[in-house]
């Protein structure tokens, strides 16, 4: 179920790297907004502000089944001459005085070792190579439980659906031209039973009455099959800060991971690999040591506004959407923020969709939304009940916010460059 959504931002990464071709002939889906829907069964249309961006360059969100798009990659990856592509399963590095030389693989004609000046470990969520070169800290924080609906439509064409619910929230999206997607988040601790049949009753009884009409018979066929029914563990882990040893790079979910509620994590991946290639394609040997551990430490530098602005925003959307009164009040005081239209509007759609992933907008709008629930709680007259809620609300705010924040390294996102000294000792 992971890597089904590429933001906008996104396939800007893939059209610089020249791998839009990649998304060609597997039914890929275009996508250019959501339509978000509130408790009440309210919704806005919140579109991608894509107007800027030239005809031709045909930019949007796209969703589609990550297999088919992988094995694209792969096959685009085999074409290059000087690639040599082989298949096995990593099963450690090779190590010399601290350095990283290699690893060691397995296939199916025994165990193999490869050599090369940089390797670049990339092995997702679960790695089992993380722990060797850093202490970052996994947070398993929900579930989503996944289902594919056939034989329905979305509520609004080429948009996908976002349900910001404390009961069942839902992301819901098109992976191919007869499939439709919906990804259920539930709390680890509350996560019913696929054994006895008590996640079929949840999905039935909990869940469907918050789906739109349109699509809502679908889902109930969908979750009355068990052998439909998906689970995942969402991680997230914010990215460690300079490289633990030489020689060696962490990228994507091995090195940094984000709550998937917006479909940030491809947008992050493809941003770092773009990043990556600038600064090593200036290089003219990766074997001088000493140059490839510059570049590195100019990466971790160069990633971080992007990466940590995506990162906040899936964060906190996800604290948003957990079941409490005051995060009640601060999604109520979000889904009419985002209603004035406008700036309001557009700037957080070009936030989610990885377009303007800049920490100074972040700050702007998170700022702005605290105001604007201020005032909806004390206008036209402040009363000791409002202003009683609004401490409650402001306390709820600063603790479900800072935290994300301070994770990702308030200096590091609004200060890059004065970073760099950091890293250098290391």
């Amino acid at each position: 179920m992971v890597g089904e959504l590429l933001q906008p931002g996104g396939y800007l990464k893939l059209l610089h790297l020249g791998l839009q071709d990649c998304l060609k002939d597997i039914d890929a889906q275009r996508v250019v907004g959501q339509t978000l829907y509130n408790e009440e069964g309210k919704h806005i249309m919140l579109s991608y502000p894509l107007e800027k961006f030239h005809a031709d360059a045909d930019v949007s969100a796209r969703c589609f089944h990550n297999g088919r798009f992988i094995q694209k990659m792969r096959q685009k990856l085999a074409t290059f001459p000087n690639v040599r592509v082989e298949e096995g399963t990593v099963t450690c590095l090779i190590e010399e005085k601290g350095s990283v030389k290699g690893v060691k693989y397995k296939t199916k004609e025994g165990e193999l070792s490869a050599y090369a000046p940089l390797t670049i470990v990339c092995d997702g969520s679960f790695s089992n190579l993380r722990r060797s070169l850093c202490n970052s800290k996994v947070n398993i924080s929900s579930s989503f439980v996944g289902l594919i609906l056939k034989n329905c439509q979305l509520p609004h064409e080429n948009h996908s659906v976002l349900i910001m619910s404390d009961t069942s929230p839902m992301s819901i999206y098109p992976i191919s031209s007869t499939e439709i997607r919906c990804m259920i988040l539930i709390p680890a601790q509350t996560l019913p039973s696929m054994a006895n049949g008590d996640i079929v009753n949840y999905l039935n009884t909990v869940v469907a009455p918050q789906v739109p009409g349109g699509m809502r018979d679908a889902f109930v066929r969908a979750s009355s099959d068990k052998e439909n029914i998906r689970r995942m563990q969402l991680r997230s882990m914010p990215a460690q800060n300079f490289q633990t040893k030489p020689g060696c790079l962490l990228i994507g979910d091995a090195f940094n991971m984000r709550h998937p509620i917006t479909g940030g994590g491809m947008t992050v991946a493809l941003s770092d690999v773009l990043v990556l290639r600038d600064l090593l394609r200036t290089l003219p040997n990766l074997n001088d040591t000493n140059a490839v551990s510059k570049s590195l430490q100019r990466f971790y530098t160069r990633r971080k506004p992007l990466a940590s602005t995506i990162n906040i925003v899936a964060d906190v959307l996800y604290q948003l959407v957990l079941s409490d009164p005051a995060r009640k009040e601060i999604r109520e005081a979000c889904y009419d923020y985002i209603s004035l239209g406008g700036i309001f509007k557009n700037g957080l759609a070009a936030m989610v969709a990885g377009l303007n992933p800049k920490p100074i907008s972040l700050a702007f709008h998170l700022i702005a939304i605290g105001l604007y629930a201020a005032a909806r709680l004390l206008l036209p007259f402040p009363t000791p009940k409002a202003l009683c809620r609004l401490t409650k609300l402001l306390y709820v705010a600063i603790g479900m916010i800072l935290p994300i924040i301070k994770a990702e390294g308030i200096r590091q996102m609004f200060f890059p460059a004065t970073f760099l000294a950091y890293y250098t000792i290391y």
